[in-house]
């Protein structure tokens, strides 16, 4: 059962069709809300470069054909990027983070070197090696991106921890600081093509919409910990999780967006029904 009052997300970038994936996770989010709580749509368009206009009128219409609503209007992250920017310089201020202007091959070239053991990939991609650890925010240019000193940030809080309800990891978890240090390093915080990032976002928006329990897939498990980390850093409440399993194709593949033969549309398209989806799913009726 969901808890009483609930209020859950669903959060989708609109750089391509929703597929099944997107479905699942719509549905599930929407019914963790229950008759008591409230289900919110967020677009996160964050990333100029991709996200389309027309994907974001297709996300409300292959919503809407599922049979979902939906509290409030839609909420648009790039309008709250103020926010976002107040929460780095805060950061900032508290001598948490530092530029670097690493490129993604720099820090291939970087882990490629000769050296013990071979390189840990986090939920970012490859764990930061720190070449620009040293560096202040005085020195930061517009081509640099901000990144969270993880080990002074974890040196910050207190002992951290988060509620599980879903069924694949449920529990108890406790934030193991050598592990973050270790499996996640220094996160990006601030892209340089964006001016914020998908981890500073999430949690700032999550925050101002009110979120009770986030629902996610569970590839998101892992970034769990630096989210809670910034709740902690930025004094914003506390959340519950709900980490859902994936859907997956023939082969056991992720869905992608490029995945058209999967997209709701094209499903629509072939005759498909929501009552379908929600059964090919493994969804109860809808209520």
């Amino acid at each position: 059962m969901p808890p009483e009052g609930a209020v859950t997300r669903f959060a989708p970038s609109p750089t391509g069709p929703l597929h099944l994936g997107h479905a699942y996770a719509a549905l599930v989010a929407a019914g963790r809300a229950g008759p008591s709580g409230k289900f919110l749509l967020r677009i996160e368009d964050i990333d100029r470069e991709r996200c389309r206009e027309s994907y974001i009128r297709a996300i409300v219409d292959d919503l809407t054909w599922l049979g979902l609503t939906w509290h409030g209007p839609v909420w648009r992250q790039s309008d709250h990027l103020a926010a976002h920017r107040a929460a780095l310089k805060r950061l900032a201020a508290d001598g948490l983070l530092y530029p670097c202007r690493c490129t993604r091959g720099d820090i291939r070239a970087a882990l490629s070197a000769p050296q013990e053991g071979a390189p840990v990939i986090g939920p970012d991609g490859f764990v930061y090696p720190g070449a620009c650890r040293g560096r202040t925010m005085a020195e930061a240019g517009a081509q640099d991106a901000l990144r969270l000193d993880m080990r002074r940030a974890l040196a910050r809080v207190g002992q951290l921890s988060f509620t599980e309800n879903g069924p694949l990891r449920g529990g108890h978890h406790r934030i193991d600081p050598d592990w973050m240090i270790a499996n996640v390093g220094d996160v990006v915080l601030s892209r340089r093509d964006m001016g914020t990032s998908y981890h500073l976002s999430v949690v700032m928006d999550d925050a101002a919409q009110g979120i009770t329990e986030i629902t996610r897939g569970v590839d998101l498990f892992d970034a769990t910990g630096i989210h809670v980390l910034l709740q902690a850093l930025l004094e914003l409440p506390s959340v519950t999780y709900w980490h859902h399993d994936l859907i997956r194709d023939d082969a056991g593949k992720r869905l992608a967006k490029r995945d058209d033969a999967r997209a709701l549309s094209t499903l629509r398209d072939q005759g498909a029904t929501p009552a379908g989806i929600r059964a090919n799913l493994g969804l109860p009726p809808a209520p």
